[in-house]
């Protein structure tokens, strides 16, 4: 193997590196104390938690629906908290993409199982998926607080979020693995606090 193969596989893990430290320096992982709390509230409240993205971040999607319902980690059992994936089963969206287009493949799903009070958390690298920057109009629409996980500067999705954690990256792949650290950061805060309270119970 060559000397500027491996170098790239340092590169990956240096750039990785740079970019959640810049968010430690400036500071912008504290919006998720903020975004944490409203999640908190919602879920008090009987709320719930809705979660999309595309490619990538629709398998983060699921992945944190899933750590919300099961658990974060094996050492804390606790109930489950309520959250979805707005990324659905292939029937689901296959019948969405023909039946109206792919523009409303979580919209749908969201004007049907969302309701005033629920949260909306969109995780969109780019910012501007149109398929999720109609999601966030339906929901704001609906009094759904949205939360954007965001990239590249935030793009057209960054007006329509009441918070947003934007990663000071425009490389895809930086950008998905802050929003995965950032998922587990304030799943961790919402479980805590949520055990802090006495909301959950452990198991």
């Amino acid at each position: 193997m060559s000397e500027e193969l491996i170098s790239k596989i340092k590169k990956t893990f240096e750039e990785s590196i740079v970019t959640k430290q810049t968010v430690l320096d400036e500071g912008l992982y504290k919006v998720l104390v903020s975004a944490g709390d409203k999640i908190t509230n919602s879920i008090k409240k009987g709320g719930k938690l809705m979660i999309c993205g595309n490619g990538g971040s629709a398998a983060d999607s699921q992945h944190l629906a899933a750590e919300f319902l099961i658990r974060l980690t094996s050492d804390v059992n606790r109930q489950g908290i309520p959250a979805i994936s707005l990324v659905q089963d292939s029937s689901t969206l296959t019948a969405c993409i023909n039946d109206y287009g792919p523009d409303d493949i979580f919209k749908r799903v969201l004007l049907t199982l969302g309701q005033e009070g629920d949260v909306l958390l969109a995780i969109t690298t780019s910012g501007n998926s149109t398929n999720i920057i109609e999601t966030l109009k339906s929901a704001r629409e609906n009094n759904i607080y949205c939360i954007g996980f965001l990239g590249n500067g935030g793009g057209e999705a960054l007006e329509l979020c009441d918070s947003a954690f934007v990663v000071p990256s425009n490389i895809t792949a930086r950008i998905q693995e802050t929003h995965i650290t950032a998922g587990h950061a304030m799943l961790q805060y919402i479980e805590d606090t949520l055990l802090d309270i006495g909301y959950l119970q452990k198991s």
